[in-house]
């Protein structure tokens, strides 16, 4: 007869408990303004840390900016045909600008001097007769 081992059974690691609170996510801050731009009430959302990655990123963190027409409401601008955009750009870019609402009005002044935007706008201006 053969003499057998005792069969211990091998215990899996525990999984260690966590240490400290668990980290509560972080609020966006958006910030909503508005203001007229050629006759058009224009509302700007921004969210400066749009990842939350400013502490290691910095200037450079992910922002987002919303922009969109209000009064009259889908109104077309100039860098969207339907009264709203999305924009992702960074922090530092807009900050530089003097805010929101500064790198926006300055984005739209830009492109509103596309021939094709002067065109679209005078074609809405004029009444067609035919």
């Amino acid at each position: 007869m053969t003499k057998q081992r005792p069969v211990t059974k091998s215990k899996a690691p525990k999984p260690s408990p966590r240490r400290g609170k668990p980290k509560a996510r972080r609020k966006p801050s958006k910030i909503v303004e508005r203001f007229d731009w050629q006759g058009v009430t224009v509302s700007v959302s921004y969210e400066a840390d749009w990842l939350g990655m400013s502490k290691s990123l910095g200037q450079f963190a992910t922002a987002h900016l919303e922009i969109e027409a209000i009064d009259p409401p889908k109104h077309p601008l100039p860098v969207t045909e339907t009264g709203y955009r999305s924009h992702f750009v960074a922090r530092g870019v807009v900050e530089q600008a003097g805010g929101a609402v500064a790198y926006t009005r300055a984005w739209l002044e830009q492109a509103a001097k596309a021939p094709a935007w002067k065109r679209q706008h005078e074609a809405a201006r004029q009444l067609s007769l035919f």
